[in-house]
């Protein structure tokens, strides 16, 4: 009984399979992008240069530094458990 449920019931299941497989694949993108170590240290050199280019001063460049460094450290843990 359980393969003829199966059956008959896959036309009405498929579209909320597909929908809850969209959604992962977009969560999976997102997490890529976010916990993205490259990215970080990328934000950090821009960091740097806007604070060498007198954009920033020290307590914000420390306060912004801080911030993407908790950053680069979750991102960092977050793989190494992928």
């Amino acid at each position: 009984m359980g393969l003829l449920r199966t059956i008959l019931t896959a036309p009405a299941v498929a579209p909320v399979r597909f929908a809850d497989w969209t959604a992962r694949q977009v969560l999976e993108a997102a997490e890529r992008e976010v916990y993205d170590p490259s990215r970080i240290r990328q934000s950090l050199a821009e960091l740097s240069e806007r604070f060498d280019r007198g954009e920033l001063s020290a307590d914000e460049f420390d306060r912004l530094e801080d911030e993407l460094l908790d950053e680069l450290e979750e991102a960092e843990r977050y793989q190494g458990l992928r």
